[in-house]
């Protein structure tokens, strides 16, 4: 892993990056995802709350937060999620303490969502960084989804369709890649993040450290 990119300068610092990751299923968002954290240090992974039921290996408050439909409907009163969607019969959603316990203190946060909760997320915080991640065209899109084994061709149809409607409805989206090549596609999306810490760091205080600065 490499160290993070920020100058490590006492006073010269940043507010931390909100990063949405989103892309059709079996577009590579949660492959990407993972290579950007085991690259780069300070970047943590926002965990969702689920009503769905655990699966296979998953562990509460590591891949998920697992609660019932009552706790859910219960947050959602109280207002505390920055985005949720109900899903195929069950409810997801990110919590607002994701991001209020992190960005203050300068780590990023990375968020793998759909689109839905993209637009929501950038409603409630306005710096956020919204990256696309496309497939090279729709018959590799499919070949990957058919390559998982898991969905029979209905479901497979149905994703393939609702890929196309989340494509076209991308356009408020900051940044694209084209995930063709996944080294270069990782390239591309920790570049991103390199060059928004670089712009978000406080110039003013890093101006002045060079100008009152003593030679070493």
């Amino acid at each position: 892993m490499t160290a993070n990119c920020t100058l490590a300068i006492p006073g010269i610092g940043r507010r931390g990056i909100p990063l949405v990751v989103s892309a059709p299923s079996g577009g590579g968002k949660t492959t990407l995802c993972r290579k950007l954290m085991a690259d780069l240090s300070g970047v943590e992974f926002s965990v969702s709350h689920t009503t769905r039921a655990l699966r296979g290996r998953e562990q509460d408050g590591v891949d998920y937060h697992f609660v019932d439909d009552v706790e859910f409907s219960k947050l959602v009163a109280e207002d505390a999620f920055l985005e949720w969607a109900q899903v195929h019969g069950q409810r997801y959603g990110t919590h607002q303490r994701e991001a209020d316990s992190r960005l203050p203190l300068g780590l990023d946060v990375l968020f793998d969502i759909d689109i839905q909760g993209g637009r929501q997320i950038a409603a409630r915080i306005p710096d956020t960084v919204l990256v696309f991640v496309l497939p090279p065209d729709m018959a590799t899109l499919e070949m990957r989804l058919r390559n998982r084994k898991s969905d029979s061709d209905d479901v497979i149809a149905r994703r393939l369709v609702a890929a196309r409607a989340e494509m076209e409805a991308a356009s408020f989206y900051t940044h694209f890649i084209v995930n063709d090549d996944l080294e270069r596609a990782h390239e591309e999306l920790r570049s991103i993040l390199i060059a928004e810490r670089l712009r978000r760091l406080d110039h003013h205080a890093l101006v002045n450290h060079v100008l009152t600065r003593s030679a070493p």
